[in-house]
Formats: structure tokens, sequence, C-alpha cells
């Protein structure tokens, strides 16, 4: 039997693509050795290291459990908060083609004969968490413990979301202090959609799937064969498909390797995308917090300093996977970290992700 940090004999799919031509250099090595490394250290039933960097892609698998049947580049993922950034680019979207604004009021959109507030929550504040709500509504936890460790999304569907955000009395002015917000955000998917009159998972495909060819997206599990199974935090416990319940634009996404790097190599290089104004929306900075202001966010990002540039990234996870976007534009590189394991205490797999993306 293997250590608990080491693949699964014949576990490990090395996958190379190249989407520019030119043979495999001293870079390429380096970059396989780098990439097996981070999967080594990652101790899940399945973890993808997925690398592009000027167009090249070179993905690394491997995992504490069998080869599943359908290899492990070509299933579908949860990546949990990581929805963010596609909620952020589909509202940018929006207002970069003048169908929103961004300054419109939640509560407006939600309950248009609602009288209006002098200080509302506009969408705006929350997609940039800081609309002075709490992560969670204060009636989930009572809803979801009887389903804590399977389902507690679930009990929550989309109704109560409203309806928590409608009865909510914020204690701070919204636009005055950041607070990390899955309730936020999942209230920002359901005003999007009463404000539009589409349905979030309608605009989500119009708007940035069909147009980015995201076809190993969506936004609930479909497919036994295709779609990754999560793990409890032993990595043995298999758990259920997550259910996000009313919360799909804060944490719904599944996705394959390839769909999400492509997503991110559009960021990378919005020049001559259809989309271009949007992409480069989601990359300015919108916020900046902190001692010295050091922590910036972006409508869809957390962007941190390196030597060469800004890096953006987004982390996720859901009851059994998780999940690592990011990209750099000053190296040309994006950088997907997906495993099937819950988070635990000193999990090691975002901090590898991070580091991976942070060198120099």
């Amino acid at each position: 039997m293997t250590g608990p940090s080491t693949p699964w004999p014949g576990a490990e799919e090395d996958r190379d693509h190249s989407l520019k031509g030119g043979g495999l250099g001293t870079d390429d090595t380096t970059l396989r050795a780098r990439l097996e490394s981070a999967v080594g250290a990652i101790d899940a039933p399945d973890v993808v290291f997925a690398v592009s960097r000027s167009g090249r892609r070179t993905l690394h698998c491997g995992g504490t459990a069998p080869p599943p049947r359908v290899p492990r580049q070509d299933l579908r993922y949860e990546i949990g908060s990581a929805s963010k950034a596609f909620a952020g680019l589909l509202l940018a979207q929006l207002i970069q083609r003048g169908v929103l604004t961004g300054g419109e009021p939640a509560a407006a959109c939600l309950d248009p004969g609602r009288r209006r507030d002098a200080d509302p929550v506009t969408l705006a504040h929350l997609i940039t968490h800081t609309a002075g709500l709490p992560a969670l509504p204060a009636d989930f936890y009572p809803r979801a413990l009887p389903a804590w460790r399977t389902n507690p999304y679930g009990r929550y569907p989309a109704e109560r979301v409203a309806d928590a955000f409608l009865r909510h009395r914020t204690r701070h002015r919204p636009g005055t202090r950041w607070h990390y917000s899955n309730f936020g955000v999942a209230v920002l998917g359901h005003a999007v959609a009463a404000a539009t009159g589409t349905a979030w998972e309608e605009l989500l495909g119009a708007h940035v799937l069909r147009p980015f060819g995201l076809s190993g997206t969506a936004l609930r599990a479909e497919d036994p064969k295709t779609d990754a199974v999560g793990h409890g935090k032993d990595g043995r416990t298999p758990t259920l498909a997550f259910d996000a319940g009313g919360f799909q634009a804060a944490g719904a996404v599944r996705a394959t390797p390839h769909d999400l790097l492509t997503f991110l190599e559009a960021h990378l290089d919005p020049d001559g995308s259809p989309s271009a104004d949007a992409l480069r929306a989601v990359r300015t900075p919108v916020l900046r917090r902190g001692p010295g202001h050091r922590h910036v966010h972006t409508m869809a990002w957390f962007r941190h300093p390196t030597n060469g540039g800004p890096m953006y990234f987004h982390s996720g996870a859901t009851l059994g996977q998780q999940a690592f976007l990011g990209f750099r534009p000053d190296t040309g590189t994006a950088l997907v970290a997906l495993c099937t394991r819950r988070f635990r205490a000193r999990d090691p797999f975002v901090a590898t992700a991070y580091a991976l993306l942070a060198e120099e």
C-alpha cells in the first residue's frame, strides 16, 4: 500500500496539449516536474494540476485512488466558491452590454413594490462583498443542520435566500466594510435573474459558457461517469454530488480542467474576444482594504502582487472537493488545481497551488 501523499501506482496521467508549435525543452521538463511534485503533495483520491503557459497546456494527474475509467483530466469537478469568478464575469458582461449598470438596488429587483431604502444594497455591493451581509443567512444553520454532512445547501432554496435578504437589516452602511459572503453572491444571482427576467443558469449559458465554448461546464451533476466523486476528510468516504440549493451563483459550477483553462486563458488575452471589455473589467481593482490597502479585489478575483505584476486567483471547496483557479498576465500563465477530498485543518492544497502560480 502506498503512503498518504504518494499517487497510487499507475494512477499518474501526464498530458501535454500544445496550442502553439515547438518541441519540449528544458522549461517544459521543469514544469512537468513541478506539477508532478504538486500532485504528489496532495493527499486526495483524485488530483489534477493543469497549467497553460503562453497557450501551451500541461496537465498532471494522480491521487491515492485507482485511476477512474474516465481519465481524471476529462472529469468535471466541483469548484465551490471559485464559481464567483464566473458570476463576476457574467455581471461584467451584462454591464458592458447595457443590460444592467451594477447600481441597481437588489431589493427593488427582487420586490419591485418595496419601499426604497435610503442606502440600498446594490448589485455592485453584492459582488464585491461590501453589502454588509453575513457569510450565510441567520436561519441557514437550523435548516441545514439535519443534513450538515450530506446536503446542507440543498435544504435552503432560492425563495428562502431572497426572503432572508429582504428581511435582513445590515449593521453597516453598504459599501463601507468588506465581509466575504456566500449569502451576498447568492442574492446577486437571484436579483440579476429577476431584473433580466431570465434564470441564472440560462444567463450564464448565454453570456459565458456558450460564447467561451465551455461545453464541459454545468451547474449540477449530470452524469455519474464523468462527474468526479468527492470524498470526506478521510479521503475514503464518498460524498454526494454538491447541491447548491439557492446558492447557485455563489458555488454551483462544476467543470473539466480544460474548460477551466479555457476560461482563464480568455482572461489572459482579452484582445480579439467579443467579451474583451468585460474581461478587462474583471481585472480592474475595485476595492482595496487592510493595512496599507494591501488586499486588492476586483469584481471577480482576489489580486496579489508579484515581482513581475499582479496575479489573480480564487479558491473554492464543497463537502468533498477543492479547487484553485488563477492567472498571471505578466508570465502568460494560467493554473487550475483540483482535488476530490474535503478541506481539513492544515490542508496543503491551496498553499501548494498558490505557491506554484506565484513562482517567478
